[in-house]
């Protein structure tokens, strides 16, 4: 088994810090929907201004709210305003399978809209392996 990128939230602001919550990362599940990233799903967080990195679970705020809250122990980690950098994984049975998957990428503005969405390529070919990053434009609203 081989643990790879599925889903990548990178720059989301840190909106609020809750420590006496029973714990968590609150995001809004509009955001989420847009990177496939689901409720109760485990993710690693990495902040860009400390260099810290924990993991916690996902639960979902309000729609539209563009919230990214840490909750609980992880509050300790991160102060409003702090650049995240948010990844979800998954496990797949091996190399063979990588070009299979596409991992989307979201970026966000100071305000936490989302700016772009990409995708993570990777081809298999000549018995080597490429990388690229792709746009993936977002849907009309």
């Amino acid at each position: 088994m081989l643990k790879i990128l599925r889903a990548k939230l990178h720059g989301i602001r840190v909106t609020e810090c809750v420590l006496d919550y029973h714990g968590s990362i609150t995001l809004d599940p509009e955001i989420c929907g847009l990177a496939g990233i689901m409720p109760l799903e485990f993710v690693y967080i990495w902040n860009k201004h400390s260099g810290q990195r924990i993991s916690t679970y996902v639960i979902y705020g309000e729609a539209g709210s563009r919230c990214c809250i840490l909750n609980g122990a992880a509050a300790r980690t991160c102060q409003k305003g702090d650049e995240v950098i948010i990844s979800a994984f998954e496990y797949v049975a091996g190399p063979g399978d990588i070009s299979q998957r596409s991992p989307v990428v979201l970026t966000f503005d100071a305000h936490n809209r989302v700016q772009e969405r990409l995708r993570y390529i990777v081809e298999q070919k000549d018995g080597g392996m490429s990388f690229n990053i792709a746009d993936d434009p977002l849907p009309e609203a």
